[in-house]
């Protein structure tokens, strides 16, 4: 049986960390997703000013294939890669405004994420986090897991709350997207 399991980073270099583990442990490309706000890191610098994505993410050339740039509205521009994008991307073709981000929900939620939390998790997206998912099999769930809990994922439950205590309900994809000092701030609060 496949199973999904997604963490959120407040750091990119730590969701490339988990991402190059995973590949490292024998997870393919085809297994992994990689979602991350353009805002996120320096290392994002550049990617939607036309440098190429290659050149212009830092190193993460490798990293998975199909690195491509893509736009969620209520976050923005997403460096992103893997099943979870091309879902998101295939939902969002000719769809209504809300169409990627309903798609990302969608496609975690098609994946056994409880859709309060893949709220959660887009959310974090959109304050300048890092999404990782991998499909994998029972036989290889306690390695993956052990792999995405190292590198300081997100605690989905607390996270939650402190969006709760600002107001947040859900993700809203009319939201405006965070920008550079927005996601610096928001960094601030957890790092």
């Amino acid at each position: 049986m496949t199973t999904t399991l997604t963490r959120s980073y407040d750091r990119y270099a730590d969701a490339k960390t988990v991402v190059n583990d995973l590949k490292a442990a024998g997870f393919t490309d085809s297994d992994i997703s990689i979602v991350a706000n353009r805002e996120s890191d320096s290392v994002m610098d550049g990617v939607a000013t036309g440098a190429g994505v290659g050149a212009a993410a830092g190193g993460t050339v490798g990293l998975l294939t199909g690195l491509g740039l893509m736009a969620i509205p209520g976050v923005g521009p997403v460096v992103a890669a893997g099943w979870l994008a091309a879902t998101a991307a295939g939902a969002a073709a000719g769809a209504a405004a809300g169409g990627a981000a309903g798609g990302i929900i969608d496609a975690m939620v098609d994946s056994g994420v409880p859709k309060d939390q893949a709220h959660v998790y887009a959310e974090s997206v959109r304050r300048g986090g890092t999404l990782v998912s991998v499909r994998t099999t029972d036989a290889n769930r306690a390695t993956a897991t052990a792999i995405l809990d190292r590198h300081r994922p997100l605690d989905i439950a607390s996270r939650r709350s402190a969006y709760e205590a600002e107001g947040w309900k859900t993700f809203d994809p009319a939201a405006t997207p965070y920008d550079r000092a927005d996601v610096d701030r928001e960094r601030a609060r957890y790092l």
